[in-house]
């Protein structure tokens, strides 16, 4: 190892319990999405960043941007350091979860460290990379390494909601327009692209009649379990395709929210449903929210007194490569190869993530930071969500030397 990585990997391990104990107090305050109301969480993030000796500055997103984007509050962060003149190199991750859910086994505030790995909402999504990313940044400050750029830390909370009122809205208004991103994401792969997703509404309206008489009525869930057959059947069909890029795998459908009725001895006169529409990268966007709108169309035509409304409610494009984001790639799969001590491949994921919102920029971005080898490894997204907390070096090693080695 040359000097500066000896020195980085050193001051690293000095301070490992200190990067331990931030993301367990990041841990500890809820900022669950919904409700999305985050600017508590931001101003303590806020407060543990600034004892630390950064400048972080406070960019509250306006009140009715937050409201029309499905939240209370949010509050983005900005920490920016200069080295020199150069490249700007933004990371990026998010500091809003999902609701902890039923079935944990700790506290899911609680940020408990058993058999070396911490438990709690937000330890490996991403709570855990606003350690890894701060941590990396302070090692590179205080070890003095000259480079050629400027470093910032996007720390946002709307990842859960969509992204818009994150990243999307740093760069629009003006705030930041980094050179290269690298977004929030697990130790074991460096990742290139993507997932997109389409959400839907279906309201499919009937009229209602008492249940005596239910030919007087129009049956809305009559009519929805029609058009829920239609979808299933499509649903089939989508794993005739798989997408060129490992990792990624077949585009998925899922109906995740059903509502409506108005009492068991009524004809329902209004049934609503949630639908989940993953697209691969190769997918267009607008010809699958075409044909799916096509697809419950022709299940409801024709049925006397029935009516549907299809609304789209977020649309989430693929994370695609954009730019020279393979030397990026490959600087970070290089390092973390090295680290971590195995060869760590470039892939997709089935998800989707704030990161798309830089390429829509035109900007290099990556996925990468601290956490296990697999989604379910982590408990991502349901009870007992955990992360190794050796991993939080690791990756802040993996992270500074990727950063000092792109602004050399």
């Amino acid at each position: 190892m040359t000097e500066m990585e000896l020195e980085l990997a050193a001051w690293l391990e000095a301070h490992h319990n200190d990067q331990i104990a931030l993301l367990a107090e990041l841990v500890k305050v809820p900022s669950d999405n919904p409700p999305g109301d985050c600017a508590a969480h931001g101003a303590r993030a806020s407060e543990l960043l600034s004892a630390m000796g950064f400048e972080v500055e406070q960019h509250p997103v306006p009140e009715g941007l937050c409201r029309d984007n499905g939240m209370i509050s949010a509050t983005n962060l900005v920490i920016r350091h200069r080295f020199g003149d150069g490249p700007v190199i933004a990371l990026n991750a998010h500091g809003d979860v999902v609701a902890p859910g039923d079935g944990w086994d700790h506290d899911p505030y609680g940020a408990n460290i058993v058999d070396g790995w911490m438990y709690g909402r937000g330890a490996a999504v991403s709570k855990s990379d606003f350690a890894t990313y701060a941590y990396a940044l302070k090692a590179l400050i205080e070890t003095g390494a000259e480079l050629n750029g400027t470093v910032e830390l996007h720390l946002t909370y709307d990842e859960e909601a969509g992204g818009a009122i994150g990243p999307k809205w740093l760069i629009d208004e003006g705030i930041s327009k980094p050179d290269y991103a690298i977004s929030a994401g697990f130790s074991y792969g460096v990742i290139t692209s993507h997932n997109g997703c389409l959400h839907l509404g279906v309201e499919v309206k009937g009229r209602s009649a008492h249940a005596a008489k239910p030919g007087t009525g129009h049956d809305a869930l009559e009519a929805a379990n029609g058009i829920l057959t239609a979808i299933y059947s499509h649903r089939s069909l989508l794993t005739e395709r798989v997408s060129d890029i490992d990792g990624i795998g077949s585009p998925q459908l899922n109906v995740g929210l059903i509502e409506g009725g108005i009492n068991t001895n009524v004809v329902p006169d209004r049934v609503s449903l949630r639908i989940d529409r993953r697209m691969i990268p190769e997918e267009d966007a607008g010809e699958v929210e075409g044909d799916l709108r096509a697809l419950i169309n022709r299940a409801a035509m024709g049925l006397d007194g029935i009516s549907v409304d299809i609304t789209r409610i977020m649309l989430a494009e693929p994370l695609k490569p954009v730019g020279d984001v393979d030397h990026l790639a490959a600087v970070v799969q290089k390092h973390a190869s090295a680290v971590l001590g195995e060869d760590i491949p470039q892939a997709g994921v089935p998800l989707y993530t704030d990161a798309r919102h830089y390429t829509a920029y035109g900007i290099p971005t990556i996925l990468f930071g601290a956490g296990p080898r697999t989604i379910e490894d982590a408990n991502a997204h349901r009870a007992n969500e955990r992360l190794p907390v050796s991993l939080l070096r690791d990756a802040a090693r993996i992270i500074a030397l990727s950063v000092a080695d792109m602004l050399a």
